[in-house]
Parts: C-alpha cells; sequence; structure tokens
C-alpha cells in the first residue's frame, strides 16, 4: 500500500516530463514549418527527373565527344614541337592535357549546353512527347522549370572552376607551354615604376623573374609633394620562402632622409625590407589574368587602383567574365528550348546548327567585347555583360514565339 503513492507520484512526473517535451517539439515544428517549402521533393517530380537526367547526361556527353576530338587535333598540331622540346609524356598528360580539358571545357561551356539542349529536346519533341506533356496540361513555363535546375546544377559548377579551380591549373599549363612548346613567356622588365603605397613611388631599371631579382633600384618617399626619403640599392632579390608577402632584401643600399635643411645618411652591404610590391606587380604575361582566382583578381584590382594603376582593365574585364558567363547557360537553354520544342519536318538537323551558330556568335561578341574593352577604355563589367544583354533579347524573342 505504501508503494502505491510512490509508483503514482513517478507516473505524473514521467507524464509531467512528456508534456512538455510534446510542447517543446510543437513549437520547434511551427518554427521548421518554412523547411517544407524549400524542400527540392516539393519541386521536383518525375518529370523533372527525366529531363534533368537527359539534360545533365547529353551535357557531358557533349563535352567528352568535342573535347576528345580538340585532343586530337591539338596533339597532331604541336606534336613536332612536343618532339623538338624533349616533352615527357607525363608532362604532356598531366602538366598540359589535364588542364587542357577544364580550361576549355568550362570556356565553350555554353556552347556544349546548347547543343545538349537542342540534341535532347529535338530527340522529345521528333517522339511526340513534348506535344504529350503540353496537352496533359503542363505549360511552356512549367516545363522549363527543369531545365532552369539543371542550368543552376551547371552554372554553380562553372563558376566554382573558373573562379577557384581552373586559375591554379593555367599556372602549370602556361608553364607547360612556355617550356615545350617555345611559347615566350615574359619574364624581365625594363624601367619599372610604380606607386607601392601612398606617397611611396619605387623605380627598378632592370627586374628578372626568373631570379626574381631587380637591378638599379630607387626608393622615394614623398609627403605631399615633399621629398623625405629616397633610398637607392644595387639590387634586391624577392624573399620566395617567407611565409608572410611583400619581403625584399636590397644590397649596396643607401638611405638619405631629408629633415629640413640637412640630410641624414645611412648605407650597408644589405638589409631585409618590407616593400609593398611582389613580382606579379612588376611583370606581366599574356593570360596572366587566367591565373588569378576570383578572390585574388578582386584584391589585385583594388590594390591596382589604389596605386593608381592603369593596367587592370583586363584583370577587371577577366572578373566579371566569368559571373557573366556563368549566366549564359540559362539564355541559351531557354532559346534552344524554345527553337527546339516544337515539332517539325527535317529532325534536328537546322536546330543544331542554329545552335552552333548562336553558340559561336555568343563566344565570339564575348572575345570581341574584352577586346573593345581593354583597347577602347570602355566600362569593363559593361564590356563583359553586353553578349548576355544581346542575347537575353534573343532569349525572350524565341520564348514569346515558343509552343504553349
Amino acid at each position: 500500500m505504501t508503494e502505491e503513492p510512490k509508483y503514482q507520484k513517478q507516473k505524473e512526473w514521467l507524464q509531467k516530463i512528456f508534456s512538455r517535451w510534446m510542447a517543446v517539439w510543437a513549437v520547434v515544428k511551427d518554427k521548421l514549418a518554412f523547411m517544407s517549402a524549400i524542400d527540392p521533393r516539393r519541386y521536383i517530380k518525375i518529370l523533372d527527373w527525366y529531363i534533368i537526367k537527359k539534360f545533365i547526361g547529353h551535357y557531358f556527353f557533349s563535352i567528352v565527344l568535342i573535347i576528345a576530338i580538340a585532343i586530337v587535333i591539338d596533339f597532331n598540331t604541336n606534336l613536332p614541337k612536343y618532339t623538338q622540346y624533349h616533352a615527357p609524356m607525363r608532362a604532356i598528360i598531366f602538366d598540359y592535357y589535364a588542364n587542357f580539358i577544364p580550361y576549355y571545357a568550362n570556356l565553350f561551356s555554353p556552347l556544349f549546353v546548347f547543343i545538349a539542349v537542342i540534341f535532347f529536346t529535338s530527340k522529345l519533341a521528333e517522339n511526340s512527347e513534348i506535344i504529350s506533356i503540353l496537352a496533359a496540361g503542363v505549360s511552356f513555363k512549367r516545363l522549363m522549370r527543369p531545365y532552369m535546375i539543371s542550368c543552376i546544377l551547371i552554372s554553380a559548377l562553372s563558376f566554382y572552376l573558373s573562379a577557384f579551380v581552373i586559375p591554379h591549373g593555367n599556372v602549370i599549363r602556361q608553364n607547360f607551354e612556355s617550356q615545350y612548346r617555345n611559347s615566350k613567356k615574359r619574364t624581365t622588365a625594363d624601367n619599372v615604376q610604380l606607386q607601392v603605397d601612398k606617397g611611396v613611388i619605387a623605380f627598378m631599371q632592370h627586374y628578372d623573374n626568373n631570379s626574381k631579382r631587380g637591378y638599379g633600384f630607387l626608393l622615394d618617399k614623398y609627403d605631399g609633394k615633399k621629398l623625405v626619403s629616397h633610398m637607392t640599392a644595387m639590387d634586391i632579390q624577392y624573399d620566395t620562402i617567407s611565409d608572410s608577402k611583400y619581403h625584399w632584401t636590397v644590397t649596396s643600399w643607401k638611405i638619405r632622409d631629408m629633415q629640413g635643411m640637412r640630410e641624414h645618411i645611412t648605407s650597408g652591404l644589405k638589409m631585409d625590407t618590407l616593400i609593398q610590391m611582389e613580382p606579379a606587380d612588376l611583370v606581366y604575361s599574356k593570360g596572366q589574368q587566367e591565373t588569378f582566382t576570383s578572390p585574388e583578381l578582386r584584391d589585385y584590382i583594388s590594390k591596382q587602383i589604389n596605386r593608381g594603376s592603369g593596367n587592370v582593365v583586363q584583370y577587371q574585364v577577366e572578373y566579371h567574365k566569368r559571373i557573366a558567363s556563368s549566366f549564359a547557360s540559362f539564355i541559351l537553354t531557354i532559346i534552344g528550348l524554345s527553337l527546339a520544342s516544337r515539332k517539325r519536318k527535317g529532325g534536328m538537323g537546322l536546330y543544331l546548327g542554329i545552335g552552333l551558330a548562336l553558340s559561336f556568335t555568343y563566344i565570339l561578341l564575348q572575345t570581341v567585347s574584352a577586346t573593345f574593352a581593354i583597347k577602347a577604355d570602355a566600362p569593363p563589367m559593361l564590356a563583359a555583360w553586353i553578349p548576355n544583354m544581346l542575347f537575353a533579347i534573343v532569349a525572350y524573342l524565341c520564348y514569346r514565339k515558343a509552343p504553349n
């Protein structure tokens, strides 16, 4: 009899704990209700999975097919040079072609997207699958959903590769070309002058990027228009093993500090110093902007603008082009879907020809607008986005005439 009240209290205590947990769970469940709105399964149905698999599969198939042909042509073209400069097979495969493939696959990604859309959408239309989908009450706008989802995946992959992965491979590929294909890479500079900091001007008579050494070095510091310090050095060597940047070693140096009507002179044989410049600031080689990741490009552009340098347009164009190219997949997909979704006699040949023509026009327009920005001092951001703007108009006109 004495144990019954004890068990009763334990039962009441457990019920109270359980009811509190249920109340907490109800609150949490209510707060997390919005998660269902972003659940992919809510938007991706069987039809969507079917089209996404077709899209992604044909996209990678077109990459493999065209890049394989490009590799064969490139290898046959450069085989005499590989033989002349005794390029090892390991370097050809892993240093050159292992970086050649992602570079050109990403460069021509809009072309591969267009070919993939034209190819499998024309097959769907030829088999009357598009007609059946539209006849079942699915609108053309709803039909575009799996295409846009595929574009999101492809664009995200393309931007990640171009912004973070491919630049590191471009360094290896360009070094290989310089060594084994006689693609002369600029490694020296004469009479280099640049502003390394506010009121600080550096000058070198000659700089060799291979040894990271400069000769005939001058460093002047100004307070407004007044010279306050003048440094000269026989040569200057960049510290490549330092954990941080901007470490230089000057030899046979002399510093003249201006103090009113007097000057204080100090000199020495060797001195380690920090100067806000690095080898990339001194020598520019063709395609150098392609070797920087997007964060490095952004920092380099900001640094060069603060220095008052005018040699930043090609870097700005490259930075904005990486972003603009990622959106090209959406525009070209809308054009391809609008053209190929209508069933016509003659198969996909006409659509494939139009797709190739439009894709190559887009890539050509990208190159022309980038060159125009560099040569004519046009706004880099506008130059990078001009192809997208023009083709967005084409996409809208095609969409308006698409079957509904």
